[in-house]
């Protein structure tokens, strides 16, 4: 399976929410899960935006830091894991999809300094030893800085960007520095302007791996816990995530082959060397 990266530039490109999109529509085999975690260094959304506070603070990100110190890092990882469920409801479905919700505060992010490796450790982990895909949300600064290290450690990174020329501008020099870093970068596409997927190619000198709609209703509902509509599951913006999910999984995993070679697992699935 694979270890995705999710990063921004300033905006409003809505990392949060294509990945919240990417992970109640992610298609799920049977026992295999699916977690996303928020390691955004400006702080999480998802408490106080789709789950609307109802849980408090009690599970995060900040908690990984204190369980560090303790050498309690690894079982402490999954006792932080809110479930967030699936659009379907049955019960695998609801044991399926996970998120490591962000820390409250920007503040927090200086306490984080030795788990972000660690971090990467352990998602590389969960990815060989369970066989489990991971996203990660770096948000609009996290590919860089210190929870840089994330990025450097997926199967690959991927920006999220909409096609206009504001959110362009910004994007130019971040997705350079990235790809000049790590290389292999790619672009989700918001399809918000005019600039077709061609047009932003050319100017980011980076593949549009895939575009998801601009559909700012339904995309409360997941950065903001707005009332889901009727077949919420079944919108333009959740057909096109599952799209989405297929082609960057196929994408990191023709990246991870390239960068290791001859190691592929049986079936045809392709498994880093370890």
């Amino acid at each position: 399976m694979a270890v995705i990266a999710l990063a921004g530039c300033s905006g409003a490109p809505g990392v949060t929410t294509t990945a919240l999109a990417l992970l109640l529509s992610w298609p799920l085999e049977p026992g295999r899960r699916m977690i996303l975690a928020e390691c955004d260094p400006d702080g999480g959304a998802v408490l106080h935006g789709l789950l609307q506070g109802t849980l408090g603070d009690r599970y995060g990100l900040r908690n990984l830091s204190v369980a560090a110190r303790q050498g309690d890092l690894g079982d402490s990882f999954w006792r932080q894991l809110i479930d967030l469920g699936g659009e379907d409801g049955t019960t695998e479905a609801v044991q399926s999809r996970l998120l490591l919700p962000g820390i409250t505060d920007p503040a927090q992010a200086a306490s984080l300094g030795s788990v972000w490796k660690a971090l990467g450790v352990i998602f590389r982990g969960i990815d060989a030893e369970h066989g489990h895909d991971v996203l990660i949300d770096l948000g609009r600064r996290g590919a860089f800085g210190p929870s840089g290290e994330l990025a450097d450690q997926a199967d690959a990174v991927f920006v999220v960007v909409r096609n206009t020329l504001r959110s362009l501008q910004a994007a130019e020099g971040r997705v350079r520095a990235l790809e000049e870093r790590i290389g292999g970068v790619g672009v989700v596409l918001i399809n918000e302007g005019p600039y077709p997927a061609g047009e932003v190619q050319r100017v980011l000198q980076v593949p549009v791996v895939a575009t998801l709609p601009y559909a700012p209703d339904d995309a409360r509902v997941l950065s903001d816990g707005a009332e889901q509509p009727r077949r919420f599951e079944r919108s333009p913006l959740m057909k096109a995530s599952r799209t989405c999910s297929t082609l960057l999984v196929q994408t990191a995993a023709v990246r991870r082959a390239r960068l290791n070679p001859g190691t592929r697992a049986a079936g045809g699935e392709v498994a880093r060397a370890r």
